[in-house]
Order: C-alpha cells, then sequence, then structure tokens
C-alpha cells in the first residue's frame, strides 16, 4: 500500500520537475524524499548518482512547447509578412508576392491567375489549359485583406496606353 502510493506520488511529481525550470533542484528532492533509493551496492550508487544529478539540472522547456509538437496548428501561427515600420525609413511596406500575384482593379477588385496555371501543362488537356489562363476575382474577404497588405502605391489608378483590363477596372451595375 505504501509503495504503490509513493510510486503514484513520484510519478505525479516527475512531470512537473521536467516543466518547472526554477524550482528542479527542490523537486527533485522531493522526489527522492518521497521514494528513497535503495543502495544495494556502492558501484550502483556510483553510477545512479552522476545520472540523477544531470536528469534534475538539464534545461527544461515550458508547457507549451511540450504541447505544441503534440498539437502543430498550436505552434504555426498564420504570418503575412507584413512590414509595419521599415528599418529605413519607418514608413509601411507592401508585401511583394501580393503585388506580383495579384492585380488591383481601379474599382477595389482583385484579380488572379487560376492556380496551377504554370504546373505540370504537358499532362493538361487543352480545355484544361485554356480555363487555367483565365482570370479569376477574389472575393470580399481576400480582397480586404490584399488591401492590407500592399501601400497605397498599388490602389492608385493608372492608365496605360492598349490597356487589356480597361473595361473591368469601372464596375458597372455590380454590388460590393
Amino acid at each position: 500500500m505504501a509503495a504503490g502510493l509513493a510510486r503514484t506520488v513520484s510519478g505525479l511529481v516527475r512531470p512537473l520537475s521536467l516543466s518547472i525550470c526554477t524550482r528542479t533542484v527542490k523537486i527533485c528532492q522531493l522526489s527522492s524524499f518521497i521514494q528513497p533509493q535503495r543502495l544495494y551496492s556502492y558501484a550502483a550508487a556510483a553510477v545512479r548518482a552522476p545520472l540523477r544529478a544531470a536528469v534534475c539540472q538539464t534545461p527544461r522547456c515550458n508547457i507549451l512547447q511540450r504541447v505544441s509538437a503534440l498539437i502543430p496548428s498550436l505552434a504555426l501561427q498564420p504570418s503575412r509578412s507584413l512590414t509595419y515600420y521599415s528599418v529605413k525609413k519607418g514608413k509601411r511596406k507592401s508585401v511583394k508576392s501580393v503585388t506580383e500575384r495579384f492585380m488591383r482593379l481601379y474599382c477595389g477588385l482583385w484579380i488572379r491567375r487560376k492556380a496551377g496555371h504554370k504546373k505540370k501543362l504537358w499532362k493538361k488537356k487543352p480545355a484544361r489549359r485554356k480555363r487555367l489562363r483565365e482570370h479569376v476575382f477574389c472575393n470580399k474577404a481576400q480582397s480586404k485583406l490584399l488591401d492590407k497588405m500592399t501601400t497605397s502605391f498599388w490602389k492608385r489608378r493608372n492608365w496605360y496606353a492598349d490597356d487589356p483590363y480597361m473595361k473591368y477596372h469601372d464596375r458597372v451595375n455590380l454590388k460590393v
């Protein structure tokens, strides 16, 4: 009964010694106090003592790091890599991948190419390749996010000669 209780208590105390950095030595002493080590020979004691000291003094990680290995979505937070203040001038910077992949129309809509429009074209049929060459509009939530990721430079109106998107810049009879 007493041995079972000692094993249970030391089993509860042992995980605490893994997660608490500052009181590690005290908890190791407490766990050795609850379950005293049995010395069968001096050789076994000589081997166990340095090993136990090394275990008690190893650097510990906090509980979030231990749990994040089990749940990967907890550690990986979404990142837009948006610079709020640049180092040189202290200005907000645009995300380059947004300006390369998307185009903003003057009416506020964003257009993009379909996903996979450059991948493995040799195995796609001509009709599918034609569909992939088309442009699609981003939805309202995506457009708001892309607006946040770019500066006002990319939101101004540009006048190009023979602009193929001229009829799309001004929105007519479309609701937001």
